[in-house]
């Protein structure tokens, strides 16, 4: 018996992996967090599974069900939205399996940033304009920010930002970022990036806050800073250029 953690991918059913569909198809048992996992994709289980929304458990109420399956002999499919390594909360089930002997493990899953990019149709990392993509959040209800990783911080690398579970904080993040940013840099707001309803809010620094204002837009949403987005004087990589030789054109 095995606990398969699963990243189910962003919203739209077909952005699981072929992995995570072939082994929710097996599970005979399925828990998955229906406040962001489709219902379409676990209805990919067979049809005698058990299939139990956690949206409302916690985490002894989720953890008892993989003790219930192992001592059943059943497999288990754990179904997290996009991909469970980002702000998937998996780390303290792992631990908890570990203490109980449960073998478990972690198939990825397409991350809500990744979908978002594309739906923007953007390159995060532009030659001679940014190299490095930052993904954090800002301070809420969660988990507290390690200390090195206030926004300011962060923020002192020029960096594609991408933050999450912020959307409350946006007014924060505009005073903290437009110092160091340039009030005229891009920012650009996703919601529910690749589902049905999708929206994207698209402006700079000083203006996103007013662009915002009167939607619903407070929470999975993700936040894009950076002066990749727009960008169109950037110079080509050196991957494709004609003088360039590797290993796999020698010229």
């Amino acid at each position: 018996m095995t606990v398969h953690f699963i990243g189910a991918g962003p919203g739209a059913p077909d952005l699981i992996t072929v992995r995570g569909l072939r082994l929710i198809e097996r599970c005979p048992v399925c828990l998955y967090a229906g406040s962001l996992v489709p219902r379409e994709i676990v209805a990919a289980a067979p049809k005698d599974a058990e299939v139990i929304d956690t949206a409302s458990l916690h985490l002894d109420e989720i953890v008892a069900k993989m003790e219930e399956a192992h001592r059943a002999g059943k497999d288990v499919a754990r179904v997290h939205s996009g991909d469970p390594s980002i702000y998937g909360a998996i780390g303290e089930q792992m631990r908890r399996l570990d203490a109980l002997g449960i073998p478990y493990d972690v198939t990825p899953g397409v991350p809500a940033f990744a979908a978002a990019a594309a739906g923007l149709k953007a390159e995060l990392t532009l030659p001679g304009v940014s190299q490095t993509v930052v993904l954090t959040r800002t301070q809420g209800n969660a988990s507290p920010m390690p200390k090195g990783e206030e926004l300011e911080t962060l923020a002192a690398s020029g960096a594609t930002l991408v933050l999450h579970l912020s959307a409350k904080n946006l007014a924060k993040i505009v005073a903290t970022l437009a110092p160091v940013y340039g009030a005229d840099c891009p920012a650009i707001v996703v919601f529910r990036a690749s589902w049905p309803d999708e929206q994207m809010v698209s402006g700079t620094l000083a203006d996103i806050e007013g662009k915002l204002a009167g939607t619903d837009i407070k929470r999975t949403a993700l936040i894009f800073v950076g002066r990749v987005f727009g960008a169109d004087g950037f110079t080509d990589s050196r991957l494709y250029h004609v003088d360039h030789r590797h290993i796999h054109r020698r010229g």
